[in-house]
């Protein structure tokens, strides 16, 4: 690793930008799962230039974080999201029913989004993740009420605006109410905007070269808000522009009876008739499927974005993570929308997941309960795989994107937590990032934003939720 570092930095690039150094621990997240105790870490040009221990970091760096007492991970990669549902988080008359009932009591709230709540719930939204030591994120956005305006790019200029790396959906629905679906008619739009939208959006912001901050994912909400035929033209699009596929597939156990009903067949079997079965797609929730289905899932590569909290929060139930893990499926962790799991933290969800998998698995045997460091892995690796980016980020590997997570280890939370750094970072909080790197530069730097502008944005987005909730 050091040899890389050193074949970098005679190759003729400039000196070092950023070098995090003196860490109690950095985890790698390698294929070898590397971990360096007192190591450090190095940033040029916005990629990672180099990584070792204490002792061999490279010479006059522009500028050096110190990170004593702190784990030092890659930054987390949040799979699954719907940055504007913060508009109504804890929403409490919704939670009065299942998932569908939950819909229901919301969608007519949604059908305000404009503009300005797209780019004010994003930039929150988004704030909100760097704190918990996201550098990476989606964006699920599927409502788009007429007259409501570009709100795809209004969510990437809040990304832009605080330097996260951004990777949103053009969701869309097509089926509303008078057709059978589940949306009301004023938030649904026809097949043939949907695709002319989706195409317009990846040509005016889809960037396909490595290190790139933002990518376009085209993604039909779920098969009770779309036609069979938008579906099958999504997947027919996405491989002509080469982009990913992204929608919500086997969450709840309504979803099973309405695919029955309405298709003849079970979610899983529908996706795959709708020429979805690829690793060109990742799925969000992935609760209830059954064996046969997740073998399949494993032999297409299709990757999962794990929600636990909203899981948890819905009812839904526990996905089997271990299952789709052993069979080859990528899994990921998403923090899903800010009115189901309601915290946009991904530490949240990397402790969640960790817990829901103990429990659901109960006592397997000695050995093989679910870890940290497999929570870890979830939210780098398993993220970076689901959103076709595998060695660019999700790993502090020479070459990979510059992305960092700098965490605290002491204080009275962590007193007497000495023996494994991994295990004590996930068990003894809850924790924000103290700080967080995109592209080498600081989004959060001891534990508050670099960002300007934050109090007026929150006041905007009060006014905006509480017009949208009057």
């Amino acid at each position: 690793m050091q040899d890389a570092a050193n074949s970098w930095l005679a190759g003729g690039y400039r000196m070092t930008d950023l070098l995090v150094r003196n860490a109690r621990l950095v985890a790698v997240m390698d294929a070898e799962r590397t971990e360096i105790a007192g190591g450090w870490v190095a940033v040029t040009g916005g990629l990672v230039s180099g990584v070792g221990p204490a002792g061999s970091e490279p010479a006059g760096a522009a500028r050096t974080v110190d990170a004593a007492d702190c784990l030092v991970t890659p930054g987390l990669v949040n799979t699954h999201h719907h940055l504007y549902q913060n508009l109504t988080r804890a929403f409490g008359p919704a939670l009065d029913g299942n998932l569908f009932d939950w819909l229901r009591t919301l969608y007519p709230l949604w059908a305000r989004l404009d503009e300005e709540a797209a780019h004010v719930s994003a930039w929150v939204g988004l704030a909100e993740l760097a704190l918990s030591g996201c550098t990476t994120s989606t964006d699920h956005l599927y409502v788009h009420p007429v007259g409501g305006g570009d709100l795809i790019s209004a969510e990437i200029a809040a990304a832009t605006d605080l330097g996260m790396r951004f990777h949103p959906t053009r969701g869309s629905m097509s089926l509303g109410e008078k057709d059978g679906g589940l949306p009301p008619d004023s938030v649904v739009q026809t097949d043939d905007v949907i695709l002319a939208e989706s195409e317009r959006l990846v040509a005016a912001h889809h960037d396909p070269s490595p290190g790139s901050m933002v990518r376009i994912g085209l993604a039909p909400c779920s098969p009770f808000s779309v036609s069979t035929e938008l579906m099958t033209a999504t997947a027919e699009l996405a491989e002509r522009l080469d982009v990913r596929l992204h929608t919500h597939l086997a969450e709840d156990v309504g979803e099973d009876a309405f695919c029955l009903e309405m298709f003849g067949m079970r979610p899983v079997d529908y996706f795959e008739h709708c020429g979805w079965g690829t690793d060109r797609s990742w799925i969000a929730h992935c609760v209830q499927p059954n064996a046969a289905e997740i073998s399949r899932l494993g032999r297409w590569g299709t990757g999962v974005a794990h929600c636990p909290s909203s899981n948890m929060i819905l009812g839904a139930g526990m996905a089997p993570v271990r299952e789709l893990r052993a069979a080859g499926v990528p899994v990921g962790l998403g923090v899903d929308g800010s009115a189901s799991a309601d915290s946009g933290s991904m530490w949240t969800e990397v402790r969640n997941a960790m817990l829901m998998a103990r429990l659901r698995d109960g006592q397997a045997g000695r050995g093989s309960l679910f870890t940290a460091r497999e929570a870890l892995a979830m939210a780098t690796r398993g993220g970076a795989s689901c959103l076709g980016r595998a060695g660019e980020i999700g790993e502090l590997t020479v070459g990979a994107c510059g992305d960092i997570a700098v965490w605290r280890l002491d204080g009275v939370a962590f007193a007497g937590a000495w023996s494994d750094p991994v295990e004590a970072w996930l068990r003894c909080g809850p924790l924000s990032a103290h700080h967080t790197i995109v592209a080498g530069r600081l989004v959060v730097e001891d534990g508050e934003l670099r960002t300007s502008g934050t109090e007026q944005m929150l006041r905007d987005h009060r006014r905006i939720a509480e017009a949208m909730q009057a």
